[in-house]
């Protein structure tokens, strides 16, 4: 429907498909009840109401609302600084329907000169996030992000992985009370947060598998990372040892696998980086790389030694073998088979 209201051009979308029925039902129907509707006053009222944009720092609260239950708490407080450091500065007092694509692209060009683009490409979806809320509730008529383009950004990942000597020297002379945390993240590939995390009930011995169902970063357990990261975790022979050996020197005061001088858990890893990490890499004159390499250690290890693709990627908590294919293809193992002999 398209008219004028008090000098206005209203556009409104009937949300019918466009056929001679609809049109009759129109005509007989909707149309004079909007006329009605004008000569009431409640026409009038409505459009009134419909002025009241709120800008963007009153509906960021209402989006993070209906977000909440999804996200992550750790995601939700990372996205509410960026939304405060990066958004709200520019946008907060704006009207939802005052926002331009010119804005948007002004906007990212400003952010793109201090962060790079992996990073603006992760605010601008916070943002836009807000303003497909915004659409949904009918608020505006159109996102202006769909106008603008992402800024494009390589997404690689620096891989430096510990070699099989490198590992050796790692296990045989890190202290005691920690040298299982390093051999579980050599020889299981579990994320850091996981291993914090990981309690003396989710290892069976009997059964050699670990159970991998939360994780700890930056003091808040939370479940892993993804559905898929809930798993179980083989042990293997090359690892059982240091877990036997933990156990019998542990304490067990929490219940976690790993825990301070003071027998409470871990609650961050960057404990564990600078006071064991980062000192014996220097004492073994190793090359410094951080504590997530021992999970990339893991995967190029098995890969390029030739253990299936499918078991590797599980190990990980990957969703689908094809990401752990994305990630490590280069590790797959190649005997210089000669491509085309059969021609």
């Amino acid at each position: 429907m398209r008219f004028s209201f008090n000098g206005e051009v209203i556009k409104k979308s009937l949300n019918i498909e466009d056929n001679k029925a609809n049109r009759n039902l129109a005509n007989t129907q909707i149309v004079p009840q909007l006329i009605l509707k004008v000569s009431t006053g409640e026409f009038y009222e409505t459009q009134n109401e419909k002025i009241k944009v709120p800008t963007v720092d009153e509906f960021f609260k209402i989006s993070f609302k209906i977000h909440k239950v999804e996200r992550r708490e750790l995601t939700q407080k990372r996205y509410v600084r960026l939304y405060e450091l990066h958004i709200k500065p520019y946008f907060g007092n704006k009207k939802l329907d005052k926002i331009k694509a010119s804005d948007i692209a002004l906007w990212q060009n400003k952010l793109l000169d201090k962060l790079s683009s992996k990073s603006v490409k992760g605010i601008r979806t916070i943002f836009r996030t807000v303003v497909d809320d915004a659409l949904c509730d009918e608020i505006i008529n159109r996102n202006p992000f769909d106008l603008v383009k992402a800024p494009r950004h390589e997404n690689v990942k620096i891989m430096n992985p510990f070699n099989i000597e490198e590992i050796d020297q790692i296990l045989k002379y890190a202290k005691d009370n920690i040298r299982a945390f390093f051999a579980l993240g050599f020889y299981t590939g579990m994320r850091t947060g996981e291993l914090i995390g990981l309690k003396w009930s989710d290892i069976n011995f009997e059964e050699r598998t670990i159970s991998v169902q939360r994780s700890i970063r930056q003091g808040i357990e939370t479940l892993p990372k993804t559905k898929s990261s809930i798993r179980e975790v083989e042990i293997l022979d090359k690892l059982l040892p240091f877990l036997i050996k933990h156990y019998e020197i542990t304490e067990c005061k929490s219940g976690y696998v790993f825990e301070t001088y003071k027998g409470v858990n871990f609650t961050t890893s960057d404990k564990i980086s600078v006071h064991y990490w980062k000192p014996l890499l220097i004492s073994l004159g190793l090359v410094y790389r951080n504590l997530y390499q021992m999970r990339h250690t893991f995967a190029s290890m098995m890969i390029s030694h030739g253990e299936d693709i499918l078991w590797v990627s599980n190990m990980l908590g990957h969703k689908h073998s094809s990401m752990t294919l994305d990630h490590y293809a280069k590790y797959v193992k190649n005997d210089k088979k000669v491509r085309g002999s059969f021609l």
